[in-house]
């Protein structure tokens, strides 16, 4: 299977904030941009699935618009993004640093600020490539987020185990409004 992985343009966020599940807007003409950039790459007709956060749905939107020949969108809210609990829109500069040694230490279960753990992100985004692979998808977009392509990413890589430690966690990830191509 071929997964695109399209993450939402930049949010209309100063930098620097810790964002997840918040439901913050993209930047309107980023996101134009970027559904210019891809939206010709795209297969017809490839199903997209999008994250249940606005920002995704901006850019799937646009993506639509752009190229109506493009598959249905469908809501899944396994794409959204991590739930960083006390975190979410707080500076990254603020959180106190003592906060990330127990995630660090469990990096599989912490819920870095009370909600999401890494492991239940892996899992949401497992049963996503597991239902499209048992639907015989042979190609689908995603229109994401960071955290969930460095999932798949590691999904690719390592398969459904568990998560050791973080340094098994992908470092890279597409940049706003970017995206990758993975072949399962």
């Amino acid at each position: 299977m071929r997964l695109w992985l399209w993450r939402h343009a930049a949010v209309a966020l100063p930098g620097g904030y810790c964002y997840g599940i918040s439901d913050v807007p993209a930047q309107a003409e980023a996101t134009r941009v970027a559904a210019a950039a891809l939206v010709d790459s795209l297969p017809a007709g490839v199903p997209l699935a999008v994250s249940g956060l606005m920002r995704a749905q901006q850019l799937a939107a646009v993506a639509q618009r752009l190229r109506p020949a493009l598959g249905a969108v469908r809501v899944d809210p396994r794409l959204n993004e991590f739930d960083f609990g006390r975190f979410e829109l707080v500076r990254w500069d603020a959180i106190p640093p003592a906060a990330f040694d127990p995630w660090m230490a469990d990096f599989a279960d912490h819920r870095f600020g009370g909600e999401d753990s890494t492991q239940a992100l892996i899992g949401r985004v497992a049963a996503a490539l597991l239902d499209a692979h048992r639907a015989g998808t042979r190609e689908l977009a995603w229109v994401t987020h960071a955290g969930v392509i460095r999932a798949a990413q590691y999904l690719r890589v390592h398969g459904p185990r568990r998560i050791a430690a973080a340094t098994e966690w992908p470092r890279e990830a597409p940049a706003p409004g970017g995206y990758t191509v993975i072949d399962f």
